[in-house]
C-alpha cells in the first residue's frame, strides 16, 4: 500500500530542538492545508547506553545515560520524506538519531 503521508516523529536534546524544527520546517515538513511550521512537541527523558564502537555526543562507552529531551512530531509528504530525513540528521547532535516514520490513513 503506497500513503500520501507519513507521521515524523524525531527525540532530539533540548539545546538542539529549536534547530531541528528549523530544519523540518525548511524541508517542507508540517505543513497542513493552509498552514506551515506545523509540529507537535512534548517533553521527557531519553535513556541509551553507548556502546563499544559508538561515539556518544552525551555520555561515555558502556554507562547509562539520561538526557532532557523533546519529542517533535511532524506531518511529512511521501516526497518530501528523504529529503526531510536528510535534513534532521544534519543537524541532530546525535550519532545515531531516534527517528520514527509512520503512514498516515488521510481522513476522507
Amino acid at each position: 500500500m503506497n500513503f500520501s503521508h507519513y507521521h515524523l516523529i524525531v527525540y532530539v536534546p533540548l539545546s538542539h530542538a529549536d534547530a531541528v524544527r528549523k530544519a523540518l520546517a525548511n524541508a517542507g515538513a508540517g505543513m497542513i492545508g493552509n498552514y506551515d511550521n506545523c509540529s507537535f512537541s512534548m517533553k521527557g527523558a531519553g535513556r541509551f547506553r553507548p556502546l563499544k564502537g559508538s561515539n556518544p555526543t552525551i555520555g561515555k562507552q558502556g554507562k547509562i545515560e539520561e538526557v532532557p529531551e523533546e519529542r517533535i512530531e511532524v506531518v511529512v509528504t511521501s516526497h518530501q520524506l528523504k529529503g526531510v530525513v536528510e535534513a534532521v540528521k544534519k543537524v541532530h547532535p546525535y550519532e545515531e538519531p531516534a527517528i520514527h516514520v509512520l503512514p498516515m490513513i488521510l481522513e476522507p
